[in-house]
């Protein structure tokens, strides 16, 4: 069974131009345009832009999900490799997070304990770390 692109959009809840834009970085074939009328996209292709759109939301980017699709079933060790370094990637991002909101958390403590009308202790510290990089170290 074969729909339209504007039938497949709406069916795997992504826009006409999402479902474009997948053609062009290749996650998903461009059936060619009869003489006159309308690409007919396979049904199937409505699971597999689900499965893009789901990989997204789980951290990966189109590259990634690129050669997941690749790889396919037969190749299981493959897709764990790639998903076991992505999870190191967000684990990384959660503890560089975490220092990040520790520096914003003693800024705000430190606005919050000065009772300057002059100025504002958050701006003026971090002012003062970006002309002086190392006392942020």
């Amino acid at each position: 069974m074969f729909i339209t692109i504007g039938k497949l959009a709406k069916k795997a809840n992504v826009t006409v131009e999402t479902i474009r834009y997948y053609q062009r970085k290749g996650l998903l074939c461009e059936p060619e345009k009869p003489a006159n009328g309308y690409r007919q996209y396979p049904i199937d292709d409505i699971t597999r832009i689900r499965f893009i759109k789901h990989v997204q939301q789980c951290g990966f980017t189109l590259k990634e999900i690129s050669e997941l699709l690749f790889l396919d079933n037969g190749h299981c060790q493959d897709v764990q490799k790639i998903a076991k370094q992505k999870s190191q990637q967000i684990n990384q991002q959660i503890k560089d997070l975490i220092v990040l909101q520790n520096v914003l958390d003693s800024l705000i403590e430190g606005c919050q304990g000065s009772q300057s009308t002059e100025g504002c202790s958050f701006i003026d510290t971090i002012f003062s770390q970006s002309q002086n990089p190392e006392s942020s170290n």
